[in-house]
């Protein structure tokens, strides 16, 4: 008698929910729900009508939307949660390589460095020898053994008669061969371009290795993407992120075409992750603020899409700006407040002492930076400033404190990127003064790229302080996640293991073993708050994502395992298994039907906090 009586409330209570509206799209039932709205809650159910989300709770009040067409998910006790806001990436370079002779990050001896740009160069055999050939994802700081470097002569040594340029996987740095630097027009008296270095020999001959700005004399004349190649790119960056569980992501420096790239994928109905972009706002050349941000302008007006609905669209309301390179060896073009170490000894013995470069000046001064960002903030587009050193953090959070005290800057969005490594003085000026710092949580572990080209050359004070993910977040800043792809691998989940754990992979080597420093890593919690609804503020979007309530747009994932309560580690492992855009179903994993081996929930540790 009971069963009947709770089955006819149910088939009521459903009743009355139809009645009420339509039916939901998608039903989601018997999970983890993981919401990262205010509480953190943690429910079963979820459902999703006309690419919003109706429903967060139970199972019963989720199948109570449910109609005839209405698709029903089984989660068998696996992770529902919103989808992954990359707050800083480079999506078309990442498209493009992926289509590029590529060195994969790869930690190489020269030898290996040399014979797998010759095998590129003899897959293409066809093209003209006055055609430069570019390769990318080159692990500069990862050259083994520690150390090694390249000049020109290294690159020489292959057999082709082409133009070489490979550039780093930062992005800071390429390296030539002769017939490159020859191309480029590089000699002895060839001035160094402001905001770059072109590296140079004992003798005053260019190595090949040009740093920052100085990589334009050789990058102009890699052929540029035509408007085919631009739509592949795009389409092969869009599918990357489908498949991590991203739908929403900054463009951290894009160009129009670019935006035209992306645009007409929107056309088409193929764009699956709200786009946002940031336009490249630089002084050089003569240009004054006032035109740079009507530069802006226009291409806003060309391509921005908009308020934020249910269909990825685009929007241009950003601006990104340099304030310095980056603090890793060989290329030290992050902007210090103290001088960079040299060793004065030897390898055996070494002495590391204070040298004589504290890093580049800042790439704009002080009043430039100030008239740029009032500019901007009077044409309501938000600064993201690429800031590594801690001298660069500092000059560029003063200007915001100053453009805080204007009208014009109370409601503006400042973001800065990187900051890699700030002067404790300096932790709580984010949160008093309303700046995200958007971090590439990968970094912080050991690797050639901190133990090898950091260590050393910092010292041990401020060696302990790089990667302050946890310690910002503390100190009260909105941390936001940006992979910065395709600097690394676009791998988010690992990135999200790292900012836990400060740890590598696990097949890294000995040498890399242990955490990154004595700093704390972030909770799973703040993880993934930072991958989410923070990231979104960044974009003025987390009042419509970023978090599961009702009323929002239904941006989210669903995972193998619950990254709350797995082993740390395992949250690299996390494999993404749907991926729903505004409603849309935009990827799906053969095996989300599937029943797992194992509840999803996970045995043992805390849910919220750990």
């Amino acid at each position: 008698m009971m069963r009947r009586l709770l089955a006819a409330v149910f088939l009521l209570a459903a009743a009355c929910a139809r009645a009420s509206g339509p039916a939901a799209d998608l039903v989601y039932r018997n999970g983890v729900v993981y919401t990262v709205d205010g509480k953190d809650s943690v429910h079963r159910a979820l459902a999703v009508r006309a690419g919003r989300i109706a429903h967060v709770g139970s199972d019963a009040g989720a199948m109570a939307l449910a109609g005839k067409r209405t698709r029903v998910i089984d989660l068998h006790g696996r992770m529902l949660m919103p989808g992954l806001v990359d707050a800083h990436m480079h999506p078309q370079s990442g498209g493009s390589r992926l289509l590029n002779c590529s060195l994969d990050y790869q930690r190489l001896t020269v030898p290996q460095f040399q014979a797998r740009i010759q095998a590129c160069i003899d897959r293409d055999k066809a093209q003209p020898p006055d055609r430069p050939l570019l390769v990318v994802n080159w692990f500069q700081q990862g050259m083994e053994p520690a150390g090694a470097g390249t000049t020109a002569a290294t690159l020489d040594a292959l057999e082709t008669d082409r133009p070489l340029i490979v550039r780093s996987s930062f992005g800071h740095s390429v390296q030539l061969n002769s017939r490159a630097i020859a191309l480029a027009g590089i000699g002895r008296d060839t001035p160094d371009p402001v905001g770059g270095k072109i590296v140079r020999d004992a003798g005053g001959d260019a190595t090949g290795l040009l740093e920052d700005a100085a990589q334009d004399l050789a990058m102009r004349f890699v052929p540029v993407l035509n408007a085919q190649e631009n739509l592949a790119a795009s389409g092969a960056a869009l599918k990357a992120m489908r498949r991590q569980g991203i739908t929403s992501f900054l463009d951290a420096w894009t160009d129009p075409e670019t935006m035209s790239a992306f645009a007409a994928l929107q056309r088409r109905g193929k764009l699956t992750a709200r786009a946002h972009f940031a336009v490249l706002v630089d002084l050089d050349q003569g240009a004054t603020p006032q035109r740079a941000v009507a530069d802006l302008l226009r291409q806003q007006g060309q391509f921005d899409q908009g308020a934020t609905r249910a269909a990825p669209s685009m929007q241009v309301r950003h601006a990104k700006l340099f304030m310095d390179g980056v603090i890793a060896a060989p290329a030290f073009t992050g902007a210090m407040l103290e001088p960079y170490l040299g060793n004065r000894g030897s390898a055996q013995q070494p002495d590391w002492q204070p040298g004589a470069s504290k890093g580049p000046p800042s790439y704009f001064s002080a009043p430039a930076l100030r008239s740029t960002l009032a500019e901007l903030a009077r044409a309501r587009i938000d600064p993201h400033i690429h800031a590594d050193g801690d001298r660069a953090v500092r000059e560029s959070l003063d200007a915001i404190a100053a453009l805080r005290a204007r009208p014009e800057g109370k409601d503006v969005r400042p973001a800065l990127a990187h900051a890699e490594i700030v002067d404790p003085a300096d932790y709580p000026r984010f949160a008093q003064l309303g700046v995200a710092p958007v971090l590439s949580f990968q970094w912080a572990k050991p690797a050639p790229d901190t133990v090898g080209a950091l260590r050393d050359y910092l010292g041990p004070a401020r060696y302990a302080r790089v990667e302050p993910q946890a310690v910002l977040q503390q100190a009260g800043a909105r941390v936001a996640y940006g992979s910065d792809w395709p600097v690394d691998p676009l791998d988010a989940w690992f990135a999200l293991k790292v900012a836990v754990t400060r740890s590598a992979a696990p097949d890294a080597g000995p040498e890399y073993a242990g955490r990154l420093t004595a700093q704390p890593g972030m909770t799973r919690a703040a993880v993934l708050r930072a991958a989410t609804v923070d990231a979104a503020w960044t974009l003025r979007q987390e009042a419509l994502t970023g978090s599961l309530e009702p009323g929002k747009l239904a941006d989210l994932v669903v995972l193998d395992r619950n990254v709350l309560t797995v082993l740390e580690d395992d949250i690299a492992r996390v494999k993404v298994l749907q991926t729903v855009v505004g409603g849309k179903v935009v990827y799906e994993a053969r095996d989300l039907g599937r029943k797992p081996a194992q509840s999803g929930n996970g045995a043992g540790g805390c849910v919220i906090g750990c």
